[in-house]
């Protein structure tokens, strides 16, 4: 289908086709998250399948919207639901509703993030999934709404994350498992990226 995932495949990507925006804003549009390669997606959701293959996950999680395409890649290649925490309570989600406050650096405002209670059940072994971790508020988020029903966060799988904000080594420090297949170390103003070896 789409071939074996490789590392350097994704850096050279993020190399080629990335672009620094001010803010230390990485924009990987035309790949990953808005124009979306989808063999190259597919591979994704494979290689995070296979780190997590061992972990006995009944369902995937992400937060709308980029992180969906990515989750919904590795629920196929897990063979389990996915489900994704809306970032405003709409007419389409009622009920009762797990939800949490959780503030985006990429937009520097705070939201609250909903998800239908029924669809997030006690003993529930549940991979977060999304696109980038950069400080790591939306997994911190979305592991309150995990562990509040019960559910065990079973680890976090993220396509590129920005090493440089440490929300990823906050949460290894915490005990959580964060596997990210980039890390960029750093991005310089004159567009120079640095990776994690």
């Amino acid at each position: 289908m789409g071939g074996v995932f490789n590392v350097k495949e994704m850096e050279d990507r993020i190399l080629t086709q990335g672009e620094v925006l001010p803010g230390h804003i990485l924009k990987v549009g035309n790949f990953l998250n808005q124009q979306i390669d989808s063999a190259f997606l597919s591979r994704i959701g494979e290689e995070i399948a296979s780190l997590f293959a061992e972990s006995g996950v009944t369902k995937v999680m992400t937060i709308e919207s980029s992180g969906i395409a990515i989750a919904a890649s590795v629920g196929m290649a897990m063979n389990v639901p996915i489900i994704f925490a809306k970032k405003h309570k709409s007419s389409n989600v009622d009920g009762k509703v797990l939800s949490t406050t959780i503030h985006s650096y990429t937009h520097g405002n705070d939201y609250t993030a909903v998800v239908g209670a029924d669809y997030l059940l006690p003993g529930e072994r549940v991979l977060l999934v999304d696109d980038f971790l950069a400080n790591g508020n939306a997994l911190e988020g979305l592991i309150r709404m995990v562990e509040q029903v019960g559910a065990t966060v079973v680890g976090a799988a993220c396509a590129i994350e920005k090493g440089f904000q440490h929300g990823g080594d906050k949460l290894r420090e915490k005990g959580y498992r964060i596997e990210s297949l980039a890390i960029v170390d750093a991005m310089d103003d004159d567009g120079t990226i640095t990776f994690r070896r």
